[in-house]
């Protein structure tokens, strides 16, 4: 059941903050294609607490070697490469079983390490569009942490030599300076080893991910090194803060640390580049917001700011891990229902339950995914609104932050919902709070009971699915949870 969450596993939330690089890489090197060793047995990476074969998707594990390279500034302001090392490093490829299912993308999502451990942040809120639609995923151990062990962000989870030193004894990662070109590494595996990494599939388009840490890695890679890499075909950076990781590889900085420089998108985008940002993300607090770090959309640009979404919410924290479509609407509900019980320990106030997060990047994913097919763009949307100082948001009166991607979880609500305000736990500050509303609201809300709400529920959430930010193919499951989850009045 729905109710047992998952205690033990450790989820990427927290981003390391510290100077992006935001000038051009100048070296015109070819990124160089590593070499590939299939590795027999099973992969230590949590998917989910379900079999894969319920998805119709299989897992493999290859091991990648080579010579890596760092980055540095250049006098002139530029970025060239400094200096080289050998890496060993693993990925791990989940794709569909039958071959005739495949549409051609592949996700290479950059493992999350927050926890000390790798972490598929992406997958685990959005698999259930992936499994729909048929994208691959590769999930690549970029960073040191998650292959050596050492300090992280939150949580002391085991790194793979830790857990399982017979398999993993012979990788060796450099550090963290070197973890831009192992991702380019890896993508230029995917494209050019795919009859040894993808079983035969061609891949036709490769959209690099990464949620939170991730996220800020991806940011400094982007503004950075992607110019001269020209590895990936599109990038969805997932829950970034205000600032980018460190070029060099330093230690990222967590709460209480001295403001870092923001790093916005660099203007001369070489691909497109989609963001999807709840509101933990957008202010100021235990790290610096994402608004510090707004430019407008652009013909390569594409931000979401989702009202009532959180950073670490019910879906990432435990749905996620047991939703592979065969759960029920009564089921769904329960796990989506406010609770402060959470796997990171218990938290002050209702963890944000996390419906407009998991659904509308699942809409984000199958968005780029168009936007590189056909070169359609993905909507629009205005940014959230914020206080001044940015440290909070103008509310409506239902207590909901105005502004941003508008779902009916927003318009519509029976709950408080937002990306700030909790507390307690190892990540408390980035459950947000869903705290429903009490009998009086909801009469004073929805005269007619239960289905004035739904009908309301049903018109705003059509109007989502027609601006495109939540897909029809959710529609079903979105209308019977809603009805299972409006509370019971007298």
């Amino acid at each position: 059941m729905l109710g047992k969450w998952v205690r033990g596993a450790t989820f990427a939330f927290a981003g390391g903050l510290a100077l992006a690089m935001a000038s051009c890489a100048t070296s015109p090197e070819r990124t160089a294609t590593p070499s590939v060793e299939a590795v027999p047995g099973q992969a230590l990476l949590t998917m989910g607490l379900y079999d894969l074969a319920t998805l119709g998707y299989r897992q493999d594990e290859f091991f990648i070697s080579g010579t890596a390279n760092s980055y540095q500034r250049a006098g002139d302001g530029s970025v060239q490469t400094a200096t080289a090392s050998p890496y060993a490093t693993r990925i791990v490829v989940t794709r569909p079983i039958d071959a005739s299912h495949f549409n051609g993308s592949v996700i290479v999502e950059w493992l999350n390490v927050s926890g000390g451990q790798d972490a598929p942040a992406d997958w685990l809120i959005a698999h259930r569009e992936f499994a729909r639609s048929g994208f691959a995923h590769v999930s690549v151990s970029a960073q040191r942490v998650g292959v050596e062990g050492g300090q992280s962000l939150i949580g002391a989870g085991a790194s793979l030599k830790q857990a399982n030193p017979e398999r993993y004894g012979r990788l060796t990662h450099p550090g963290d300076a070197f973890s831009f070109d192992i991702f380019s590494q890896a993508g230029r595996a995917v494209r050019e080893e795919s009859a040894i990494v993808l079983s035969g599939l061609r891949p036709q388009r490769l959209i690099a991910a990464g949620e939170s840490q991730s996220a800020m890695f991806l940011t400094t890679y982007v503004n950075a090194v992607d110019p001269s890499a020209r590895v990936y075909d599109g990038f969805l950076i997932h829950s970034r803060f205000g600032g980018g990781a460190a070029l060099d590889g330093s230690p990222t900085r967590g709460p209480g640390s001295a403001p870092p420089t923001p790093a916005p998108f660099r203007p001369d985008l070489r691909v497109p580049v989609m963001g999807v940002m709840t509101e933990t993300d957008i202010v100021d607090g235990n790290l610096l917001g994402y608004s510090r770090a707004r430019v407008p959309d652009n013909e390569r640009l594409r931000v979401w700011e989702l009202a009532g979404s959180a950073h670490a919410d019910n879906y990432l924290f435990g749905v996620g891990m047991q939703d592979n479509g065969t759960l029920s609407a009564a089921q769904l509900a329960q796990g989506f229902a406010p609770s402060r019980q959470s796997a990171a320990g218990e938290l002050d106030r209702p963890a944000n339950p996390g419906q407009v997060h998991h659904y509308v990047v699942q809409a984000a994913f199958a968005q780029i995914d168009r936007w590189l097919r056909t070169g359609q763009a993905p909507p629009q949307a205005p940014p959230l609104v914020l206080a001044d100082p940015p440290t909070s948001f103008v509310l409506d009166e239902n207590a909901i932050t105005r502004g941003g991607v508008r779902t009916p979880w927003a318009d519509v609500p029976t709950v408080r919902l937002s990306g700030i305000g909790n507390s307690g736990g190892l990540v408390g500050f980035l459950a947000g709070v869903g705290e429903p509303y009490d009998a009086a609201t909801l009469a004073r809300l929805y005269p007619g009971g239960q289905a004035d709400y739904l009908r309301r529920f049903e018109a705003s959430l059509d109007e989502a699915i027609q601006s495109g930010f939540i897909l029809a193919a959710d529609r079903q499951e979105i209308l019977e949870v809603a009805a299972a989850l409006y509370p019971d009045t007298p």
